[in-house]
């Protein structure tokens, strides 16, 4: 259907409506069908709200109150996250790499002595004092000494095949108060 076509069906529903000429050839005149535009329900605003006095929830019972139910209540039956089994534990000495490839550091253009902090200056890991952990997808040219705390048995030979060397962070260790 042509926008001029658009435009006379339009003049039918707003004679009233002036008319305004734009850039767009008067495409705000195309009229929006009934019930496509609805306002939002304002609940509990009175009655000239159209929701006035009970505010949709219809006089007494347990769902007009105002804290009746808690979330997941099924009206007394056992709810769903307490019929459901317990899976799994959380490892209290689980440890959180921060992987690093070998093709963003290739993208990166680095070279030389690669540690956290540059790594973390390039926005490639979110924090230098967290662990950080080589990983072998990619293939690099230049020779690199990088300094990580944990590395693929790939990322190593790629390294060392490059002429470079993959170093181990040293664990800070934490002294112990004594009583």
């Amino acid at each position: 259907m042509a926008a001029s076509e658009r435009i006379e069906r339009a003049r039918g529903f707003g004679k009233k409506r002036p008319k305004k000429s734009t850039a767009l050839g008067n495409k705000n005149l195309i009229p929006i069908s009934k019930g496509a535009k609805t306002s939002k329900k304002r609940v509990g605003q009175g009655p000239g709200s159209g929701m006035g006095k009970t505010s949709t929830r219809g006089s007494k019972g347990q769902r007009a109150r105002a804290s009746s139910m808690k979330r997941g209540f099924e009206g007394g039956q056992m709810p769903l996250h307490k019929r459901l089994p317990k899976r799994g534990f959380t490892n209290i000495f689980s440890q959180e790499f921060q992987p690093i490839n070998l093709i963003a550091i290739a993208k990166a253009e680095l070279s030389g002595v690669i540690t956290p902090e540059i790594l973390r200056s390039k926005n490639m890991i979110k924090s230098a004092e967290g662990l950080v952990k080589l990983l072998g997808t990619g293939e690099i040219k230049n020779a690199i000494t990088i300094t990580v705390d944990a590395f693929s048995t790939s990322a190593k030979a790629k390294v060392e095949k490059a002429g470079g060397q993959v170093i181990v962070r040293e664990k800070k260790k934490v002294e112990k108060k004594s009583t």
